[in-house]
């Protein structure tokens, strides 16, 4: 008893390590979380195939998703209005929108949905953040496999952030990130 109370801490600090050994998912997962930057380094940028998605506009104009790149960042989300966690996160991406809309490229892409779904739950929840349905097909590179997945890409098209899940993007630490690559 008395050899565990005097080496507690070495206990743990090697159970520690061990786990990073054995698991390298746990290392890279703090790696993203402690060392960003390291993993912005090694991020994918979407080639121009990737991007070139023809956009039906809900409430904003008709576009091409690669016609927006190069000029500022771009907010890409894909939800659905069946989708409980994307209507969860919506009012987290107005406050967002509304704060950044000079900044960054706000494009949400309404997936296996109807566009009078899309404009009714637009109207009634009071959003004005551009949506869009999509009129060609989606790359690989991006279409998404849960809902909702939301990418913040830089002017060139590169990843900077990839979200599969609902989040709170009226953060602090989601407004710091985004203002590191806005000045």
């Amino acid at each position: 008893m008395n050899f565990l109370r005097k080496n507690i801490l070495n206990i743990i600090v090697i159970a520690f390590i061990a786990v990073l050994f054995l698991f390298p998912e746990v290392k890279l997962k703090l790696k993203d979380l402690f060392f960003p930057v390291a993993a912005i380094e090694n991020a994918v940028t979407l080639q121009d195939s990737d991007m070139d998605i023809e956009l039906k506009g809900i409430n904003a104009p008709n576009t091409n998703l690669k016609n927006l790149k190069g000029d500022k960042l771009i907010f890409l989300n894909f939800w659905g209005t069946w989708c409980p966690p994307c209507r969860e996160e919506w009012p987290t991406i107005q406050k967002l929108y509304d704060s950044k809309k000079g900044k960054i490229d706000f494009v949400l892409i309404a997936m296996q949905d109807e566009e009078e779904k899309v404009v009714k739950f637009m109207k009634d929840n009071n959003y004005s953040v551009p949506v869009y349905i999509a009129q060609s097909p989606i790359s690989n590179t991006v279409l998404p496999k849960v809902f909702p997945t939301t990418f913040l890409l830089d002017k060139n098209g590169r990843i900077l952030l990839k979200e599969d899940a609902s989040k709170d993007w009226n953060s602090k630490s989601v407004h710091q990130f985004i203002d590191t690559f806005t000045k």
